[in-house]
């Protein structure tokens, strides 16, 4: 049992720690962080009680209607909640990567008590599959849920802060859509799709990481001093 606990939280601490650790300008309060880490692990109680009343008493069961409403939907838009609830109107949210770092805690929360739920039912060898594909996919749609945070609070246009808001539960929600559907559609070939999916969403969430610092830096210069 110790070795599939092990198991299933070791994925999502190594990515947090990966993307709390690229935040060099002004980083966030550790406490800050594991609290919505544990609101991210607390998250998917309820979201399991939603998807299984979604299952049983809406009667939504085929696969499509799994992968895009009982899943992409529900866990990107209460993910998206938390992180404006908890996160977004903090004092400590004061710079742009913050967003990024909130909501892949969150997250990897979410993922993490997932994820040890299906090592349980399905055994410690599915373990590294479990790291590279729906941890780590979780964090990436945190990375964008994330970036477009950061872009709304800081944003000089304020007309365009409610689009970013939405941005910040769309794309990840579109990205978690396709995803899901992947394995829908390929079945058995599946990665034939999801390898290089992974590699632009890495890609590109990296790039959306330097982007957030970038933004952020310039913030900070035109601070008073």
């Amino acid at each position: 049992m110790i070795a599939l606990i092990g198991a299933a939280i070791a994925p999502g601490i190594a990515l947090l720690s990966y993307f709390y650790l690229r935040d060099t300008l002004e980083p966030e309060p550790i406490s800050m962080v594991i609290r919505e880490f544990i609101f991210g692990v607390l998250l998917a109680f309820p979201i399991m009680v939603i998807q299984y009343i979604i299952q049983t008493e809406w009667g939504l069961t085929n696969e499509y209607s799994h992968a895009i409403i009982n899943s992409a939907m529900i866990e990107e838009f209460f993910k998206w909640l938390v992180v404006f609830l908890t996160a977004y109107k903090h004092v400590e949210f004061d710079e742009p990567y913050d967003g990024i770092v909130y909501s892949v805690a969150i997250s990897l929360g979410f993922a993490t008590l997932e994820n040890f739920f299906y090592l349980i039912l399905n055994g410690e060898e599915t373990a590294l599959w479990r790291a590279l594909l729906p941890v780590s996919s979780h964090a990436l749609f945190g990375v964008w849920m994330g970036y477009y945070f950061g872009l709304g609070k800081f944003t000089d246009k304020p007309n365009r802060k409610q689009w970013k808001l939405v941005a910040a539960f769309v794309i990840p929600f579109v990205f978690h859509c396709l995803y899901n559907l992947t394995f829908t559609v390929m079945k058995d070939e599946w990665w034939l799709v999801i390898v290089p999916f992974m590699i632009f969403l890495w890609y590109h969430g990296l790039k959306k990481v330097q982007l957030a610092h970038d933004y952020g830096s310039k913030k900070a210069d035109t601070r008073p001093h």
